[in-house]
């Protein structure tokens, strides 16, 4: 027993047999071994791998140096060095009392308020609280104007009613302004301590619940006494500003005086002076100038005059004085030689690097042909002539060429002639002696009766306006698109063949290939493409960032002599439009095709068909065309829509100047009498000519013999020659079936198919043609101004609140 206790165990052949643990190194005896030695591989890797208090340490540096960024920007805005705070009221309410609400904020006896008549709004300055504010009053009845002024306002200043909030008008024109993009913005309530003392506490609890949908995070202010006014001041003072991406990258302006000065050709077309402030980016005179509404311009030079809003008052009484010597002396030549001493030109235009206007490409119509041939090429083709030539009989005195078209067996095409002239002078009598029998047949089923006074009300329907019967069209066309996707009747004069030769079949629609430059038409000859779109986008916002940019900078006030712009736009601001120039960034004037993201607007209903002309607001631009309607998706092919369809995102392709994403988009349509809908709204896709449209058609076929796995088809095709013409495409049915033609049966389109599987009888037989489509040359720059919108009674919000 000793000795078997003493024995030592062995583990048996199935012990279970653990890795061994390999244990980490520190890395501080690694570090010590390599002695300061770095691989190459981890050297560029070196600065990310930071230790934790170092990481805290930069988190904390990039805070400040944000929080610097934002400080700064409240900062500059409206003071000295910075343009004014530009803040544009928009009531959104036809009971608001706008002038009443401007007079309190113009209440500050300390604020400096010079008025502006013809934008119906004022200038405020402030010297206790070193800010100027410029406030300039939107009709929401001119959409255009709004949406105009919302594009370089600083801060949106809504107005509204104390009992109803908003109307229709104003709820349409926040729909468009939340599509557009919304800078910084304010809620205020003008009239409340107007309302009877038991419905203020009442009508403040409805507004609450009213803005919660549209503004979640607004605060409302009161606005009805002088105190209010100074806090809601000071609150636009130091809220934080929102961006809109499409204009932080370019230079803009407001202008804030225009003077037209005729050319020595025409009076119609001449320089423009615009006088504003810079905001955005600092403004190059050799760039490009986009006239919102108008089109692209060119400047000549840019002047430096004095700002007329100092925020000193002894330099504005100053500038006023001098002002007005310089109206008393206006004809001595004294006051002139004051007045060029006062203005300062900042630059002027250098001819060798000013941005050119040319927006498209001039086509060479001689650009494809062939180069004239070597003397190898030309022996050849004597020898292959030589090769063809045929000895033909010909009378005496007949030359080369007509011996060309004489034919050798001339007993055979008399023949052919002679059969073809027969067989279309039976085709004529037969179609006379059709006419003539449905004319014998109305004649006899006519008969002469009188038409009682009452029975002109059921003629109603014919006497409907040419509007009324074309929306009817467009809304059946549409209905049997949505029923019957892509599917046409096979016309019986005319040869399928013939009638689809510009289509093909495909074997699949996402994996088949499709070359993009194949068979372009001669529109894609004027526009610009790029090798690589994204790549050039990130190199202008780079170069934007680094790069410092000679010219105006952002709050001087300036001068622009905008060079070949037509009286049209003078005429437009003298009748209190809003006058906005953006610089463009380079290639922006060039024209290319754009495609944009767009869904339907949930407040619209009207159908709208493809390549019917819409009105365009892009990012900046505003601009007219007839868009085509493909769908969204990430495949190299995109089948075109009819329609612009509601539930779902589509994608709108149009030629247009070229702009760099991110953009708004907002689509609207004309109506008859002059008034402006939104239709749909979305951003900027790409710019891209290669996107490929596909327009599908879907020919259609009744199962007339079912026998296992075959069938004969009717109604598809109505010959023979169109069967064997088709026969390499493959075909489908409704049902999920697969097959193809195997041959045609008699003459009248019947023909034999097989599936990869026993038809119904109620299926139906589909065979889907494909083509690729462009869009139309139908961009325009100039958009009219729409019918001002007349105020509905009709108040959306608080019946909504009422309801609930």
């Amino acid at each position: 027993m000793a000795a078997g206790a003493e024995a030592a165990h062995r583990a048996g052949a199935l012990k279970q047999q653990n890795k061994p643990h390999k244990g980490r190194k520190p890395r501080g005896r690694a570090q010590r071994r390599a002695g300061g030695r770095v691989p190459a591989k981890t050297l560029s890797r070196r600065r990310r791998d930071l230790t934790k208090p170092d990481r805290r340490h930069q988190a904390l540096q990039l805070r400040r140096q944000r929080k610097e960024a934002v400080l700064a920007e409240k900062r500059n805005l409206g003071s000295k060095d910075g343009p004014p705070h530009l803040v544009v009221v928009v009531p959104l309410h036809a009971g608001v009392a706008t002038h009443d609400a401007l007079r309190l904020l113009q209440s500050d006896e300390s604020a400096l308020v010079r008025k502006d008549e013809r934008a119906e709004g004022f200038v405020l300055l402030c010297p206790r609280f070193k800010q100027r504010w410029r406030f300039v009053t939107a009709h929401v009845g001119n959409l255009h104007a709004v949406l105009d002024l919302a594009k370089v306002a600083d801060t949106l200043l809504f107005v509204l009613d104390p009992l109803d909030g908003w109307d229709s008008t104003g709820d349409y024109c926040l729909s468009c302004l939340f599509a557009q993009g919304l800078p910084s913005y304010a809620l205020a309530v003008h009239g409340v301590a107007d309302l009877p003392q038991k419905k203020q506490t009442d009508a403040k609890k409805k507004l609450g619940k009213a803005i919660e949908k549209r503004f979640p995070e607004a605060k409302l202010f009161p606005l009805n006494t002088e105190p209010e006014s100074l806090l809601l001041l000071r609150h636009l003072a130091a809220q934080k500003q929102r961006h809109l991406t499409f204009r932080d990258r370019r230079a803009y302006l407001l202008a804030q005086e225009a003077e037209f000065v005729p050319s020595h050709d025409s009076d119609l077309v001449g320089t423009l002076k615009v006088s504003g402030f810079v905001r955005g980016r600092t403004l190059n005179v050799n760039s490009l100038v986009h006239i919102v509404g108008h089109g692209d311009f060119q400047m000549t030079q840019v002047d430096a005059p004095p700002d007329p809003f100092s925020l000193n008052p002894r330099m504005a009484k100053d500038q006023q004085r001098k002002g007005q010597d310089m109206e008393i002396q206006d004809d001595s030549v004294n006051g002139v030689v004051e007045m060029e001493e006062v203005i300062k030109v900042l630059m002027k235009a250098d001819p060798r690097r000013q941005e050119s206007l040319q927006s498209e490409v001039i086509p060479d119509p001689m650009e494809g042909e062939q180069t004239w041939p070597t003397e190898e090429e030309l022996k050849e083709a004597e020898e292959s002539l030589k090769e063809r030539r045929k000895v033909v009989k010909v009378p005496k005195g007949t030359s080369s060429y007509q011996a060309a078209w004489i034919v050798d067996d001339g007993e055979d095409g008399s023949e052919e002639e002679e059969e073809e002239k027969n067989n279309m002078e039976d085709e004529d009598l037969m179609e006379e002696a059709s006419q003539a029998g449905e004319s014998s047949e109305e004649e006899e089923e006519c008969e002469t009766m009188a038409v009682a006074e009452s029975t002109q009300d059921d003629l109603y329907d014919e006497k409907l306006d040419e509007d009324e019967e074309q929306m009817l069209e467009k809304y059946t066309q549409e209905r049997l698109d949505q029923m019957f996707p892509d599917e046409v009747d096979t016309p019986r004069n005319l040869p399928a063949r013939v009638r689809f030769q510009k289509y093909r079949g495909l074997k699949s629609f996402r994996t088949s290939p499709w070359d993009p430059k194949e068979n372009l038409p001669r529109d894609y000859a004027r526009i610009f493409q790029f090798q690589d779109f994204s790549r050039t986008r990130k190199h202008v916002f780079r170069q934007i960032e680094k790069e410092e940019t000679e010219g105006a900078a952002v709050g001087w006030y300036v001068t622009l002599h905008v060079c070949s712009v037509p009286i049209s736009v003078m005429e437009s601001f003298r009748q209190g439009l809003p006058l906005v120039l953006f610089s463009l960034l380079p290639h922006e004037q060039k024209m290319s095709v754009l495609n944009f993201v767009v869904r339907r607007n949930l407040g619209n209903n009207e159908t709208v068909k493809a390549k019917e002309e819409l009105i365009f607001h892009c990012g900046f631009r505003r601009f007219r065309a007839s868009p085509l309607y493909s769908q969204h998706s990430s495949a190299d092919k995109h089948k075109l829509e009819r329609f612009l369809r509601p539930d779902a995102a589509l994608v709108v392709t149009v030629y247009a100047p070229i702009t760099f994403p991110p953009a708004s988009v907002l689509l609207f349509k004309q109506r008859s009498n002059g008034m402006h809908d939104l239709i749909a709204t979305g951003f900027l896709l790409s710019v891209d000519p290669d996107r490929i449209l596909i327009k599908r058609l879907v020919l259609s076929g009744h199962p007339f013999k079912i026998f296992s796995k075959t069938a004969v088809v009717r109604y598809m095709f109505f010959n023979r020659e169109d069967v064997l013409w088709f026969k390499p495409v493959e075909l489908r049915t409704k049902w999920g079936r697969r097959g193809h033609i195997t041959e045609p049966l008699g003459t009248h389109g019947h023909m034999k198919c097989h599936f990869d599987g026993q038809l119904k009888s109620q299926d139906t037989v589909l065979l889907n043609l494909y083509k690729r489509v462009f869009p139309k040359w139908t961009y325009d720059p100039y958009v009219p101004e729409p019918v001002p919108w007349v105020r509905s009674e009709q108040q959306l919000p608080m019946q909504e609140v009422e309801m609930e």
